[in-house]
């Protein structure tokens, strides 16, 4: 390890998965020698978990990123480099920077970047993005629930006054008791 690590792409996750293939290349390390390099190092990395990551052409979680990179022997400031360039892939362009999008749903969240940093910082996983879709859908259940409620109860189905009219067949007479 007497050449520099290569250095992230912050293009698209192809090219950020084929960078971390040259990582672990350039560390000389197996699966099994990076999955105890991440313990030493106080990240959980599986080496299946490190094979599976490098066989696929998504994004991996920011956690696995920051094990895989601290296992490869990747310095502080390198690391940081690696964390910023997955996260920019995942957020997509900076707001002033970005085409506008056709639909809302499109465009990533100013506050991604943000986000995503206090919550890798913080040892919490968090989502990135705002839960809007979330509290309208649950709005809108409550908002049916009440009238639902509502209207059953405006029908007297809860009432407990609602009187029964019970034949008495030796008198011949109608007699109107409460409902128990």
């Amino acid at each position: 390890m007497t050449t520099a690590p290569p250095t992230p792409p912050d293009t698209d996750a192809v090219a950020f998965v084929a960078a971390l293939r040259r990582l672990k290349a350039w560390s000389g390390q197996s699966y099994r020698q990076l999955e105890r390099r991440a313990t030493e190092a106080g990240h959980t990395l599986p080496y299946s978990t490190a094979a599976t990551m490098l066989g696929r052409d998504r994004l991996p979680r920011e956690e696995l990123v920051a094990a895989f990179v601290a296992a490869c022997g990747v310095r502080a400031e390198e690391a940081e480099a690696w964390l910023d360039a997955r996260v920019a892939i995942a957020c997509g362009p900076p707001a002033e920077t970005a085409v506008r999008p056709r639909t809302v749903a499109a465009a990533p969240d100013p506050r991604c970047r943000e986000v995503a940093r206090e919550g890798l910082q913080s040892g919490r996983a968090r989502r990135v993005l705002p839960r809007r879709r979330t509290f309208a859908v649950a709005a809108v259940a409550a908002v049916a629930a009440t009238v639902l409620f509502g209207g059953v109860t405006a029908t007297g189905a809860f009432a407990d006054d609602v009187e029964v009219e019970v034949e008495v067949e030796q008198t011949g007479t109608s007699l109107y008791l409460p409902r128990s």
